[in-house]
């Protein structure tokens, strides 16, 4: 008689593995998301995932300095397999029915202010600054399309090391934040000014647009009015659907560049499949959308993986890996904003 006995071993002995790092990675993930849900939190855009990368570099660089061996194998499994499973959940948010609520005009403004961010961080970052070219990329990414997220989802594509993304985050972090105070006085000024006089929908495309994270551009317009919130919500989910397509011209990007130095096509990176899932999650949202309860639940799950993924980058970047980043990376972080910010009133005068 067959014995199922090996088999059982075979699996529960990396599962076994797996666990103490997972149970680790969920616990600053839980408490995250219970923080990220104090009401001074959501007013200043500290969004769950942000919580989750501060919460593992400060338990990383103290307590935690010496990661005990048991976690490391359930950490570095959050970090990388549940972040592209977490992606792949995200598509739960998009529809494209969102596409036809902004319109072409509002489409055309998210692939324009997407294309020139990125490109203009590459010029600057990697030709002017000198930077490490991943870092570069991992912040053009979180600045051109939805802060975090993005950068979490380029890191596979990449190869990345902790230290590039958790700088990258940073920028994010710092000028995401400024701009949940600065928009809102922007709106202010802008009903002062002739050649710009917008009215509160047109003010949220703008939001949208150039706002780096989700929860960032929800307190920024809520600041404003309802009518300007779910203009620029729409209008910077359209821009994360944007996120899938971005990450397969990128790793053609990278194939073709890694074809040209490594001889013999040795490690090559791999097509992000966690992207065209991505795709399909949202296509079928957009068709056969799943009850209420059950989706508020999905995104929930979806949260908690992708917090897990932030907390266990944040447990295994040490904060003097960051500090030799130095200021370069804030700085090219700060002209992207800048563009944002001018570049983008420009565009979105420009199409409107």
């Amino acid at each position: 008689m067959m014995s199922f006995a090996p088999m059982f071993r075979s699996i529960h002995k990396p599962l076994t593995g797996l666990l103490p790092g997972l149970v680790l990675s969920a616990g600053m993930a839980l408490a995250a998301m219970a923080l990220g849900r104090i009401d001074w939190m959501q007013a200043h855009g500290l969004s769950a995932l942000t919580v989750a990368i501060m919460l593992g570099m400060l338990l990383g660089n103290t307590v935690l300095a010496r990661l005990p061996a048991s976690c490391d194998a359930g950490v570095r499994f959050s970090r990388q397999n549940l972040l592209r499973l977490g992606i792949v959940l995200y598509g739960l948010r998009l529809t494209f029915q969102d596409i036809a609520q902004v319109g072409v005009r509002g489409v055309l403004i998210d692939a324009v202010m997407l294309t020139s961010t990125f490109a203009m961080a590459y010029l600057i970052g990697v030709k002017l600054f000198k930077l490490e070219r991943n870092a570069v990329l991992l912040i053009g990414a979180g600045s051109s399309i939805c802060g975090a997220a993005a950068v979490m989802a380029t890191e596979p594509v990449l190869r990345a090391r902790s230290e590039q993304v958790t700088v990258a985050v940073s920028t994010v972090v710092v000028f995401g934040s400024l701009a949940m105070f600065l928009y809102p006085m922007l709106h202010q000024w802008s009903q002062q000014l002739p050649w710009w006089h917008q009215q509160a929908p047109d003010f949220g495309i703008y939001i949208g647009s150039t706002v780096h994270e989700v929860a960032q551009v929800l307190a920024a317009a809520r600041s404003i009015d309802e009518s300007t919130a779910n203009t620029a919500v729409i209008a910077k989910m359209v821009r994360v659907m944007m996120l899938a397509p971005f990450l397969l011209i990128l790793s053609a990007f990278m194939r073709r560049s890694a074809g040209k130095v490594a001889a013999g096509g040795k490690d090559k990176l791999g097509v992000p499949w966690f992207a065209f899932a991505f795709i399909g999650v949202v296509a079928l949202h957009s068709i056969a959308p799943l009850p209420a309860a059950v989706n508020a639940f999905l995104l929930d799950v979806d949260t908690l993986l992708l917090a897990m993924a932030m907390a266990a980058l944040g447990l295994t970047t040490q904060a003097s890996a960051v500090r030799r980043a130095g200021m370069r990376p804030l700085l090219l972080g700060g002209l992207l904003f800048g563009w944002l910010i001018v570049g983008g009133a420009v565009i979105n005068r420009a199409l409107t």
